[in-house]
């Protein structure tokens, strides 16, 4: 058998190796506490938000396809969507045991603690979540874990091959994103007992995804249009503006979800979500004004998001005033730095570390700043008042966060590198990853009008057309 052969058959082996040994786990009857401690109201808004979470991932697809070349629509939009199958097994099998199993010294969970569910659907409620079956705290999480991989897709779109790439949805699964969520969410994660907080996912989401982005750059090095300075006119922009509102509103359930129950604290990071989001693309709009630019949907669809990133750790933490606050001054910082990488060296198609990865980072910090025990008492007092300690041991989990997850990730890129080319030959590459990997097209429906005024609906149908 050909190497070529064994590589493309392995993936399905793993595949039918799990489908084959989850025959043989037993099935246990679901935890019934008598009515005593499940609150339906909870189930209810922990289930929405759940679904919410889901629909970011195909909001996320639409939100890059629209972005990139049109020849490679497709293959960037699949790659979003392709981890909801991966990450899904993978969670099951194996994945929320080493983020939320037994504790092995407050590093990883025990692999065999929940090992294909074992145990989830007949345990009692999570700690943090006491009010809602285990099984739905699983799920609701799984969505977390399906969307991280799948930010990543932005920084490396347009040159790096398909089964590459889900070679390292699997990996940073299993090696970036599951030990970020045990430090930061297990009770004996470090970074947890440490006092570090991190509401929805600033750390474990965004941080660990754009360092990823990072490092996923500096391996696949420079696109040709890159190094040539040419500029990659959006595909589609209107897919852009569709993707921002699908993450808009899944956004609501990532941040309000994550308190976990129908409450006042949902409320108030519903609130506290919304209201960043709104400042953050407005002020990336109008920063673009002053530096002598037309104002852009792209502009305020980028902003908006990059708002949503900053508020997801601060969500549950800080007041409604101060999320104006944070929107902003993220998206000033993000859209800086965004420019500067731009016109650097450094290929990330998308800007998704200057958007996903500092936006992170600037909630952690602002969380360590505006954090109010008025709020949430099961939080901190930031700098702003009166706790400078606090803010400090944001600043060291962010530095941690960020340094395992360049590193990992970056090692990650090169062993797969080692094993099958993570990049698409020259030729590929010019002619569209939707082509070359997926064997198809992305047609975009162009009004076109040709010399003897006969229309037509794709530019390819009429050689001499002019687009109107």
């Amino acid at each position: 058998m050909s190497k070529s052969l064994v590589k493309q058959t392995v993936p399905f082996l793993l595949l039918l190796a799990a489908a084959c040994v989850s025959i043989f786990i037993p099935s246990l009857p679901h935890f019934d506490d008598g009515g005593k401690i499940y609150n339906g109201a909870d189930i209810a808004w922990v289930l929405v938000s759940t679904a919410l979470v889901f629909l970011m991932t195909p909001g996320l697809a639409f939100f890059y396809g629209g972005m990139v070349h049109r020849k490679n629509v497709l293959s960037t939009m699949i790659k979003s969507v392709v981890a909801a199958g991966i990450v899904t097994v993978l969670w099951i099998v194996v994945g929320f045991s080493l983020a939320f199993g037994d504790s092995i010294g407050g590093i990883i969970g025990n692999p065999a603690t929940h090992l294909f569910f074992k145990g989830v659907n007949s345990g009692s409620p999570w700690p943090g979540a006491p009010t809602i079956p285990f099984t739905l705290f699983s799920v609701f999480q799984l969505m977390f874990a399906i969307i991280t991989p799948g930010l990543v897709v932005g920084a490396v779109a347009g040159r790096i091959r398909f089964t590459s790439y889900i070679t390292f949805i699997a990996l940073f699964c299993l090696f970036v994103y599951a030990p970020l969520a045990h430090w930061s969410w297990h009770p004996s994660g470090f970074l947890f007992k440490m006092g570090a907080l991190d509401f929805a996912g600033g750390t474990v989401v965004h941080i660990s995804a754009g360092c990823a982005a990072l490092a996923g750059a500096l391996v696949l090095k420079q696109r040709r249009a890159h190094l040539e300075k040419k500029e990659v006119p959006p595909a589609n922009i209107p897919y852009v503006l569709i993707g921002t509102g699908l993450l808009w509103f899944g956004w609501f359930g990532f941040n309000a979800g994550s308190a976990l129950g129908a409450n006042a604290l949902a409320v108030s990071a519903f609130a506290t979500t919304n209201t960043a989001a709104g400042a953050a693309g407005l002020a990336w709009m109008f920063f673009d004004v002053i530096k002598g630019k037309k104002p852009s949907v792209l502009g305020f669809c980028i902003g908006a998001v990059v708002g949503l990133v900053a508020i997801t750790p601060a969500a549950g933490f800080v007041a409604i005033p101060q999320s104006i606050f944070i929107g902003f001054i993220a998206a000033i910082i993000s859209n800086v730095v965004a420019h500067k990488i731009t016109n650097s060296k450094i290929d990330d198609t998308l800007d998704v570390f200057a958007c996903h990865g500092l936006g992170g980072m600037v909630g952690m910090l602002l969380t360590g700043i505006f954090a109010t025990k008025s709020v949430n008492g099961a939080g901190a007092d930031g700098w702003f008042y009166g706790n400078p300690e606090f803010f400090f041991t944001q600043l060291k989990a962010m530095a941690i966060a960020v340094a395992y997850s360049f590193t990992v990730s970056y090692v990650i890129f090169k062993v797969i590198n080692l094993i099958q080319p993570l990049r698409v030959s020259q030729e590929e590459e010019e002619l569209g990853l939707d082509a070359t990997q997926h064997n198809e097209k992305y047609m975009q429906g162009t009004l076109l009008v040709t010399k003897n005024g006969v229309l037509a609906e794709d530019e390819e149908m009429i050689r001499d057309g002019e687009e109107l």
